[in-house]
């Protein structure tokens, strides 16, 4: 490891800027990459491989408190922000495990077989996540639900078979007019049926509750990940299948939760009841004698061997037909995706729409995307028409079959009407049983697509969180400063994931109370080098450190406006009511939104009523709320007038006399509101710091010939420091 190298010393930010103080300067060597001792390599994916999750080393961040000493002082002081950590449902659960062993394609694989195994770990990554329910640290009543709704299969099979007996019974009855053991029979039906329809419903509950709580636990870890540093963000920048993450953690994830109980539930019902009534198959019809060719040939147990064949028939030609489900209600259920992000987008940006006159324009796209699904789904309307062939003529043929099967004994006199009955309904369920498949195929390929989606985010989520615990991609260091420097960018170089550098080797010391703006053409990596600073750009070497106990407080461009009330919005992020209602008509009065302060309690949809200017006024309205150490402007005036720019940053100023303030701006009239500007300049192999000069303190005069040459894209040279 080089040296460490020697900080500036701290001087007092009214002090001008003398030859004596040392001046970060911009360094020309490559950035430091430093690799993880031990960091364990990716696992190729062989052709008949399924992956095992690898247990991972315990002292990976993976506690809420590891977590948050494993990363920069900065994330965890933006002002009234809550913990992404704390589940928020009626589940409550641990930190998310450490994601598992990174998986990569055997290079000896064709793209067929390569995209066969990630397909087939995509349902194995869902499970190691899902699992955890049961486990160690997952729901207390997860046994007790999965042992109750056991018991109550058990128990229901049993009186299915208690009203198989009935069956047989009462048909003897009729068939020898015993009107006695008609009537009590009749009688025993009623405890029969309110025990049954009891059992139903209470397996019912405990179903739907497993159901309920399992999607909870899960949806609170995937969420919970998702938020956690950023990930939401960055996910926006790497490449993967992760797209409308929206939709996965909704939909898909319903699914994938809901399906597996009902499929659990219904295989362990099929198996106990084709289990129990083949064996009364077997009992009741014996063995068939028939005769071929002159030769008697006896099948013993035939309606279990009839029984058999006929499941295997009607499953045959469902696998077969049904082959394409689970490829096709993918597709399906990603352009049904991509359809709401697009009717979502044209109501986030209606006003911009509407504006520009731009309906029709939107419409075609809506009927692009519309003319996509409506094409999917006509794709599994085939399946579905020939699934519902089997199915529909299985359903059929299955009640008829064991009666003409067993009409020769009766006739001959060797079984009674009832058991014919009996062996009738045996047959039904025995069939029923069989032929699970046939009924849930469609629900099992909607099942499997919904968890490969809701797979692929855990996937793009373990990438991601993988990175932040390995510095073999570069990641950017954060810590606390030395002295009074409230935030040093020490040799701080910004790449994307790729590699590619976007900023390179950034040496800045900034001061408490210090307002540096920082300026440079579009495209320079401005606003890139302000996400690094928050701790959102996690790629490229180097570090950011903050002063130790100062609290961060960002304002972009596009200043997000929550639901709900004004006062929620004008407090935001910190709870609506941290504030009295005077603080907060106060702050909304020096931003020049006093004529909204009456309206504090009213919820409307803010984010589409405020115009781009209140927006921006209102962020400045948390600003003096919150009050923080440090502020971070990226481009917060952009949609202000000249005039109200000034007086916004006049407020600034006034009120927080102390904050510091970095700037990311286009406009020349923000230096009067600045003591110190740094010029990126976009070069070959990144953007560079190319100065760092002082401003004149105070906001200058200009005149008409100053103002015209600024506005022709001239501008008087400011005075650099010495």
């Amino acid at each position: 490891m080089p040296p460490a190298k020697p900080k500036p010393k701290p001087a007092d930010s009214a002090t001008p800027r003398g030859a004596n103080k040392p001046r970060p300067k911009a360094r020309h060597q490559k950035p430091r990459q430093v690799k993880q001792p031990g960091a364990a390599k990716p696992r190729r994916l062989a052709r008949d491989e399924a992956p095992e999750e690898k247990a991972q080393d315990n002292n990976a961040p993976n506690s809420k408190a590891q977590r948050k000493s494993a990363h920069p002082p900065s994330e965890n002081k933006l002002e009234g922000q809550p913990s992404t950590l704390e589940a928020a449902s009626e589940v409550v659960g641990q930190a998310a495990p450490p994601p598992p062993e990174s998986i990569e394609p055997d290079p000896e694989l064709t793209p067929e077989e390569a995209e066969r195994a990630r397909k087939k770990y995509l349902l194995r990554r869902f499970w190691i996540s899902g699992r955890g329910y049961w486990g160690l640290h997952g729901d207390k009543l997860a046994w007790p639900l999965t042992i109750g709704l056991l018991v109550m299969i058990v128990t229901n099979v049993g009186f299915q078979y208690g009203i198989n007996r009935w069956n047989r019974a009462i048909f003897d009855a009729i068939e020898q007019r015993d009107a006695h053991t008609v009537y009590w029979l009749s009688a025993v039906f009623l405890p029969l049926v309110a025990g049954s329809i009891s059992l139903v419903v209470a397996q019912v509950y405990m179903r739907m509750t497993m159901q309920r709580r399992w999607r909870s636990w899960v949806t609170t870890s995937v969420i919970a990940r998702w938020l956690d540093h950023g990930r939401y963000y960055q996910l926006n920048l790497v490449k993967g299948d992760h797209a409308n993450p929206e939709a996965r953690l909704t939909e898909d994830l319903r699914i994938a939760t809901e399906s597996p109980v009902d499929f659990v539930a219904g295989v362990l019902n099929a198996f106990l009841a084709a289990s129990t009534f083949i064996v009364v198959l077997w009992t009741i019809g014996g063995a068939l004698s028939i005769t071929l060719g002159g030769r008697a040939i006896t099948i013993p147990g035939f309606l279990v061997v009839t029984a058999v064949i006929y499941a295997a028939i009607t499953s045959t030609s469902m696998f077969f037909i049904g082959r394409h489900f689970v490829r096709l209600s993918e597709d399906k259920n990603q352009a049904e995706a991509e359809f709401r992000y697009v009717l979502t987008r044209v109501r986030e940006n209606g006003e911009s729409i509407a504006l520009l006159g731009g309906e029709e324009e939107e419409n075609a796209g809506i009927d692009r995307t519309f003319s996509g699904v409506l094409k999917r789904w006509a794709s599994l309307t085939g399946q579905h028409m020939r699934t519902a062939l089997v199915s529909q003529g299985s359903s059929l043929f299955a009640p008829v079959v064991p009666v003409l099967l067993c009409a020769p004994k009766f006739l001959d006199g060797s079984m009674s009407l009832g058991q014919v009955m009996q062996a009738a309904s045996a047959f039904a369920i025995v069939q029923g049983a069989f032929g699970w498949l046939v009924d849930n195929y469609p629900r099992l390929a909607d099942w499997n697509a919904s968890a490969h989606r809701i797979a692929s985010l855990m996937m793009s989520l373990d990438g991601l969180e993988r990175a932040e615990q390995s510095q073999e991609l570069g990641r950017i260091k954060h810590g606390e400063t030395k002295g009074s420097a409230m935030l040093v960018l020490d040799d701080l170089s910004v790449t994307l994931d790729d590699g590619t550098s976007v900023v390179k080797e950034t040496e800045v010391v900034i001061e408490p109370g210090e307002r540096v703006l920082v300026s440079g053409e579009s495209g320079s990596g401005k606003s890139t080098l302000v996400r690094a600073i928050a701790g959102l750009w996690p790629w490229g070497s180097g570090s950011v450190d903050f002063h130790p106990d100062r609290r961060l407080f960002m304002l972009p461009q596009r200043p997000y406006i929550p639901s709900g009330t004004l006062r929620r919005a004008t407090a935001y992020p910190a709870a609506a009511d941290k504030w009295k209602k005077a603080d907060i008509k106060a702050a909304l009065d020096k931003v020049g939104l006093g004529h909204l302060k009456d309206q504090l309690e009213k919820a409307a949809p803010w984010d589409q009523t405020l115009s781009g200017g209140e927006k921006q006024r209102l962020a400045f309205a948390r600003l003096l709320l919150h009050a923080p150490d440090i502020v971070v402007l990226d481009e917060a005036t952009s949609a202000l007038d000249e005039k109200s720019q000034d007086q916004m940053m006049q407020t600034v100023i006034r009120e927080l006399p102390n904050v510091t303030i970095v700037s990311v701006a286009h406009r020349a009239e923000l230096e009067a509101f600045h003591t110190r500007k740094i010029t990126l300049e976009r070069q070959k192999g990144g953007a560079r710091l190319v100065s760092d000069v002082d401003l004149i303190p105070g906001k200058k005069k200009r005149g008409l010939l100053q103002r015209a040459l600024w506005g022709s894209g001239s501008r008087p040279e400011a005075p650099r420091g010495k």
